[in-house]
């Protein structure tokens, strides 16, 4: 079973879409037990890292989170709330599941928000990525991102590089929407619900 974290943000519904078009089983939920006794746990998101963090607060989900040793992704604003820090807001502790900060994109003349299709690159060798290849496309929507590190299995170039996929551990985050990037979303939402720890 997977447990797909109520963070009270918005687009639950149609991650919850993408699971049952692979078959899946899953709850989304926000209680404890749930999310402890799951196989895997989704943390979705869109919005802003400070509303998010405190609806997880006021549902007393950090520690639950915390302490998750099944593997976990976080998708878009899921992904930046996973690390230590993001900059958004004049600056905001997150879960500190993966190490590192979130910074705002230095997009140059570029839009801000980076927001489409756009290509991966550096596609490193993991479970989550099975069948996955450079050029493939992703959908994005964000305005701050996780620099490359040694955590990045896979990045992506918008005024720079930045860290498109990340795994830490059992934790894996996926920048861009996998839910709304049609074939390569859909393969790696059916990886996570393979992969192990």
């Amino acid at each position: 079973m997977l447990a797909i974290v109520d963070t009270g943000c918005a687009n639950l519904a149609s991650v919850g879409f993408a699971f049952d078009r692979l078959g899946a089983k899953y709850v989304i939920t926000q209680d404890a037990d749930t999310i402890y006794g799951a196989d895997r746990v989704l943390i979705p998101g869109v919005g802003s890292a400070p509303y998010a963090m405190n609806e997880l607060r006021q549902r007393s989900l950090i520690p639950v989170l915390q302490n998750l040793t099944q593997p976990v992704m976080g998708i878009c604003l899921g992904m930046q709330l996973i690390f230590d820090h993001s900059d958004e807001a004049g600056g905001i502790d997150c879960l500190g599941m993966v190490d590192g900060e979130i910074k705002e994109m230095d997009t140059g003349d570029l839009p801000s928000p980076h927001m489409g299709w756009n290509t991966l690159s550096g596609v490193a060798d993991d479970p989550l990525l099975h069948g996955i290849k450079d050029g493939d496309y992703a959908y994005f929507v964000h305005s701050f991102a996780a620099p490359v590190s040694a955590r990045t299995l896979a990045k992506c170039n918008y005024g720079g590089d930045f860290s498109a996929i990340v795994r830490q551990g059992n934790i894996y985050g996926c920048q861009f929407h996998p839910e709304r990037s049609a074939a390569a979303g859909a393969r790696i939402l059916s990886n996570f619900l393979k992969v192990s720890v």
